[in-house]
């Protein structure tokens, strides 16, 4: 069993620097802050520089983004940023909204299928160490807004989307890549998918909507509380498939066979039964049998709705002192899981979890469909990645890659809870709240 360190030692391998909307936002904030004003002809070189690497990067950007549609009707998103995992920045998210919102309307595509150009990745999250170094210079910086607002749309799009939405997700597929998949119609996993949810490792929050996604995991929302707050690893296609972040298990060497049929079919006026008619011939069970259901009982007395997390940690250090080797190896795990997220995203995960499990299935209750969740989860975002937390985080993880994060507050019994409910409050008038 791995720990969070293996999953946050992944990201760090694939986040590299949020180039294009960084370098975006400081070309408009020169414009905006000069002093003086000047003729284009007259701007410095570094400025002319600084334009023309623009140009170029935004012209990249649409080759990380590669969308297409066959005569069949199969339009095709292909993620194609190997050498960061294809984490996703600013422009990414825009151009793949911008294929959904094309193809939604144009009745020749028929559904869509969204695959990577890597062998060994899906999507590994959000491209995150610009964001971070443009909140150090400017907190009020448009930045953070402009992500998180169109990762979050791009997430609602998605799990709202008119036509059968298709997912391979063969590789890592972390964070927002769990965001790009797992609120689809059709979830592809491979025995060589690794999913995972890190995030309080940086010092942030499990988002993307995971929150949603955990309320209807096995054990009233245990088990999805149990992956968020620890960062668990899930690298076996049985535990992907019991907690439901996978539909259906196709092994990885058959996948390009499944696109060939894809591409192949003459589909009907019910492409959801031509689909489903495919996967059934590429699709099986997995071989073993999930880990995480014979742990269960045990999850849930960890993990269960409204459990504070120092009570988690008291009932896994119980479970250390079981008979079984099974289990004392699965709480020394979740143990030192927990102990690599900040008491502060600890706390707030646990009552942000704890809210949207007992909002599941409450006809009225905005927190039970994913709409509310993501309005709700944007005010959080915007608010906890301004504190030092998150930064301090990504310089331990990601950037100094130190592994030794120095949390304000320190400890789950420093943590002011006043203030983890502000986190949850409407945003302020000059703030306009998420629009989905």
């Amino acid at each position: 069993m791995r720990s969070l360190l293996g999953a946050s030692q992944i990201l760090a391998k694939s986040s590299s620097f949020f180039v294009n909307s960084t370098t975006r936002s400081h070309s408009h904030t020169l414009r905006l802050n000069s002093q003086f004003s000047f003729p284009l002809f007259k701007a410095s070189k570094a400025f002319l520089s600084l334009s023309l690497r623009t140009f170029a990067i935004m012209a990249s950007t649409d080759e990380f983004v590669k969308g297409s549609v066959h005569p069949n009707g199969v339009a095709v998103i292909t993620l194609d940023r190997s050498k960061a995992l294809n984490a996703m920045n600013l422009d990414m998210d825009i151009r793949y909204k911008k294929f959904l919102d094309e193809w939604e309307s144009d009745p020749s595509v028929k559904c869509v299928l969204v695959d990577s150009s890597s062998p060994r990745a899906f999507c590994a999250g959000m491209d995150i160490k610009g964001v971070v170094a443009e909140i150090q210079k400017d907190k009020n910086t448009p930045l953070v807004q402009k992500v998180f607002t169109a990762e979050y749309s791009l997430i609602c799009k998605i799990s709202e989307y008119k036509k059968p939405y298709i997912s391979f997700m063969d590789g890592i597929t972390m964070g927002f890549g769990i965001g790009l998949s797992g609120h689809g119609r059709y979830r592809i996993i491979t025995e060589r998918t690794v999913l995972a949810m890190p995030e309080n490792g940086i010092g942030l929050f499990p988002d993307v909507g995971f929150a949603y996604i955990a309320a209807q995991s096995p054990g009233g929302g245990s088990v999805g509380a149990y992956l968020g707050l620890t960062g668990k690893r899930i690298s076996t296609p049985s535990d992907a498939l019991y907690v439901g972040l996978g539909t259906d298990f196709v092994p990885s060497g058959s996948l390009g066979s499944l696109k060939e049929a894809l591409l192949g079919t003459t589909f009907s006026d019910d492409p959801h039964q031509d689909i489903k008619a495919i996967l059934a011939r590429f699709s099986g069970n997995p071989t073993s049998e999930s880990q995480l259901k014979l742990l269960l009982p045990h999850i849930v007395s960890s993990f269960g709705a409204n459990k504070p997390v120092n009570e988690t940690i008291e009932e896994l250090k119980k479970h250390q002192l079981s008979g079984e080797a099974a289990v004392v190896e699965w709480a020394n795990e979740a143990l030192q899981g927990l102990g690599k997220g900040a008491p502060f995203s600890l706390c707030l995960t646990q009552k942000y979890f704890s809210i949207v499990a007992s909002a599941h299935g409450k006809n009225g209750n905005e927190l039970s469909t994913l709409s509310g969740v993501m309005k709700t989860e944007y005010r959080i975002a915007l608010r906890s990645s301004l504190r030092n937390d998150f930064a301090e985080g990504v310089r331990a993880v990601l950037v100094d890659k130190d592994q030794n994060p120095k949390w304000n507050p320190a400890s789950l019994e420093e943590v002011n809870h006043s203030e983890l409910e502000t986190l949850f409050e409407p945003l302020s008038p000059e703030v306009e709240e998420l629009r989905v």
